[in-house]
This record gives C-alpha cells, structure tokens and sequence, in this order.
C-alpha cells in the first residue's frame, strides 16, 4: 500500500493537489474508511454506496468464492470475433427476469457512461437500417445526467457542464425539453395532471423545433439521479413522453444506469410508472448491476430494434475491448441471481418505504428540509434556505457537502451535490444503501441524518 510521506495525490481525480479518503475494506452494510496521513481509521454505515451502486453490501461471501473461481477460469476474448457464455447467460436472466418482450438482445460495457454511448450508436444504426438516415438529433431533459464521456455530456443538462460543450455535439444536435421537477417548477394552482400536460406539451414542441423527422430518439431517466436527487416523474409522464416518441417516429430510451436494476423497488425503475405493455425501445443499465465487485454495465434493446438490425445487416459494426467482459459478466450474473434468490428487489421497495417514513418522521418538517422523495433505495433530500419560498442557499454556503461531510464525522456516507435548480443553486442528498439492510440499519442511518442536520444547523444559522 503506497503511504507517501505527505497527503499529496498521486491520482488526477477530485482534488488533485489532495488526497481524498480512503476505502480500506467492508463487511455488510459498513464500510471502513481510513483519513490519509494520519491513518485513523473508522467504520461507517455505508448510505450511498459510492453512487448507489451497492446491492449485495461489501464482502459477500458468495460472490467473493464466485470472483476466486473466476479468476481461474474465465478468458478474455475480443467481443466482435468470440463472445463467451457468461454474457449469453446475463443476457438472458435479465430478458427472462423483464416483462415479457420487453427486451430481447443485450450488449454490457464497463460504464454507465459506455452504456448511453452505446445507446446512441445502436438507435443510430436503428434508423440506418431504415434507411432513415436523417435522424441524428437526441432530445435530453435541463438538469439530466447521462455520463462523463463527449457523448454523454452532450446529451446532459445543466451548467455545470457549458465548459465541455465545445467539445461535445453540436447543441442544435442534443435539444433540452423541460426537466420533471414538480417541487420548484409546478405552479401555484396547478394540479399534478395539468403539470404533466404543461410538460408533455413542451416536449412536442423541442421534437417540432427540432425537426422531428431529425431526432432519432429522446434520452430521459426514468427517476432523476444526482442532478435532482431522484425525482420521481409525475403520474402519466412517461407514458406521455413515449407517445411523444413513437408519434414523430423516434426511440424512447430509458437510462436506468443509476436508478434500475431493483434499486427503486422494481427490477427495472419504469415498472412503477408505464402501463403493462409500453416499455422503452433502448434502456441503459448499470451500477447495481455488478454491485461494485465488478466495472460493468449494460443496453437492453427491444425486439423492435434488435428485429431490424437482424433483418437488415445483420450486425453491429465495431466492439470495444471489453464489451461482454466474461469475468465481468460472470460475477454480474452471480449478483444477479442472488438478488433474485434472497428477494432483496422486494426489500429494497421494503425498506425504502420504511426508509421513507423515518426520514419523513425525523426531518420531514426541518426548516431546510424542502423536499423528501423517490422510491425504494434511491431517496433524495432537497434542502432549501426558505422552505415557503423554495429559496435555494447562496453556493457559497455550500450545505450538501458541509452534510455530506458532518455524516461521514457522525458515522455515515452520504451523496451530496449542488445544483439542482440550475446547475450552480440547490443543496440536494441522496441516500442508497445496499438491497440487504434492515429496519436497524434504516434506523442508524436516519438517526445519524437527523443529527447531522441539527450540527450544520446550528453551524449555519450562527454565520
């Protein structure tokens, strides 16, 4: 272990002139975390496990014999000339484990952000077997979030991102539709239903600006992840949104990278919110996929898509090193199962409602607390300066991180983030902690919440 002499990084990753802390090792629903120099050490209740990618915990026995076995008998292979039996096989549990025809052909990379590259490529080649060939355009939402890569950070939304857009598609080719934010951009008066239409009504009007007969397909999360600190959509949304789609001809695609695979409580997040019948033509995963023992995540594709390619071409140009990485997809495969084995879908709706309560019980009625919401495992908190007003705090205050930082002092790791009104304002937290907690855990994480916001509390109203 490489201990350099002062707290110096060696890595070009968040602060560069700092060494960030450490994670030394987990068991469960802990993590164990070491401070940089001074080498102290200390054991947290791990509530976002890293950026909600935790399902089985850390340390679990299965899969670390399973990831032993592998090493020894899985080989590498480039993915365009030999596949392997391990990606066939996750493919399939996922596709037999979906609603039926919802998917039938899967593709796994090592990123989320690989997973939505890989998106555009396959609608991009979608309508080039349509002979389509005009469709180039992805409609995105303001304040969405799809990934680091060009790619993907042409197709997010938000200030934060303007420094990269030089080198990112032209914005005539990524058109912003209204983001789903009921909390600040629902009017006084409206009713949810009316907010849906208003939204719904705006989309159809980026497709009709845009040139619909130019998008090739509109990229949307299906609940928000740390740009709006998981949002859920209103009633009817989606279902309206892929309608949107399909009139002008384009692809719904679903980006569940951060809040799909039993994270929200349903295997696949858009099962709370589309009717029985209307799926999404692409969806991305990742994250919970692999659990964190393995860099990996995937594009699910529907037989509309996959059924044109086949009777088209017949392939998909071009691979990456390691698409259908058999070791990756081997442990993925055995997180899977056991997911499936010990029900931990079903706790993850279980205890996230539980989750819920508490959190609405302890701090519900705090006076930065704007905002409680999500589903299953990926619940937000948005914190505000004035909750009559909405008013956000001045960044400078720099609350999300100031509470991020005062859990991980009391015993707990949390997501903050800012920016969640326009990129720059709104103190937003989430919390994401593995599918295999308990109502004692869920209690240990509300109670270090609810004493970390009284600390900054009194910090903050003190300046």
């Amino acid at each position: 272990m490489t201990v350099p002499e002062n707290n110096d990084s060696y890595l070009l990753q968040s602060n560069v002139t700092q060494r960030s802390l450490m994670a030394v090792g987990g068991k469960g629903t802990n993590i164990f975390i070491e401070e940089p120099g001074s080498g102290d050490r200390k054991t947290l209740i791990d509530g976002c496990t890293g950026a909600a990618v935790g399902a089985l915990g850390h340390g679990d026995a299965d899969i670390v014999k399973e990831i032993v076995d592998a090493s020894t008998e899985c080989v590498y292979t480039f993915p365009s000339t030999v596949c392997n039996y391990y990606a066939e096989d996750l493919a399939k549990f996922i596709i037999d484990n979906s609603p039926k025809n919802a998917y039938s052909a899967a593709v796994f990379v090592g990123s989320g952000s690989e997973a939505n590259e890989n998106a555009m490529r396959i609608a991009r080649q979608y309508f080039l077997e349509k002979g389509d060939t005009d469709r180039v355009k992805f409609i995105s939402r303001d304040q969405s979030y799809h990934g680091f890569t060009t790619g993907c950070l042409g197709i997010g939304g938000g200030r934060r991102f303007d420094p990269y857009r030089p080198i990112c598609q032209p914005l005539d080719h990524v058109p912003k539709a209204t983001p789903c934010n009921p909390y600040h951009n629902k009017k006084n008066g409206e009713t949810l239903e009316q907010y849906k239409d208003r939204l719904l009504e705006e989309l159809d009007e980026t497709f009709q600006k845009a040139g619909p007969s130019t998008v090739a397909g509109a990229f949307l999360e299906t609940v928000s992840g740390s740009s709006l600190a998981c949002q859920t959509p209103v009633p009817g949304y989606l279902e309206g949104a892929r309608a949107i789609c399909h009139k002008y001809g384009a692809l719904y695609i679903s980006d569940e990278v951060m809040c799909g695979m039993g994270r929200c409580g349903t295997y696949h997040a858009w099962q709370q919110f589309l009717p029985e019948g209307q799926y999404p033509d692409i969806q991305t995963i990742g994250k919970t996929l692999g659990s964190g023992f393995v860099t990996i995540a995937g594009v699910l594709v529907s037989p509309k898509v996959k059924n044109a390619i086949a009777s088209g071409s017949k392939t998909i140009p071009g691979a990456q090193t390691y698409h259908c990485h058999s070791f990756n997809c081997r442990i993925a495969l055995a997180v899977q199962k056991k997911v499936k084995e010990q029900s931990l879908v079903e706790n993850s709706f279980k205890m996230g409602e539980y989750l819920a309560e508490k959190l609405e019980s302890a701090i519900g009625s705090h006076k930065y607390v704007g905002d409680l919401r999500g589903a299953g495992l990926f619940r937000g908190i948005e914190f505000v300066k004035d909750k009559t007003t909405k008013t956000p705090f001045d960044p400078s205050v720099t609350f999300a991180k100031r509470f991020m930082n005062t859990c991980y002092k009391n015993g707990l790791t949390v997501m903050g983030n800012q920016g969640s009104v326009d990129g720059i304002k709104g103190d937003i937290s989430l919390i994401c902690p593995a599918y295999i907690l308990d109502k004692a855990v869920v209690d240990g994480i509300v109670e270090i919440v609810s004493k970390s916001l009284d600390e900054l509390t009194l910090e903050v109203d003190a300046e």
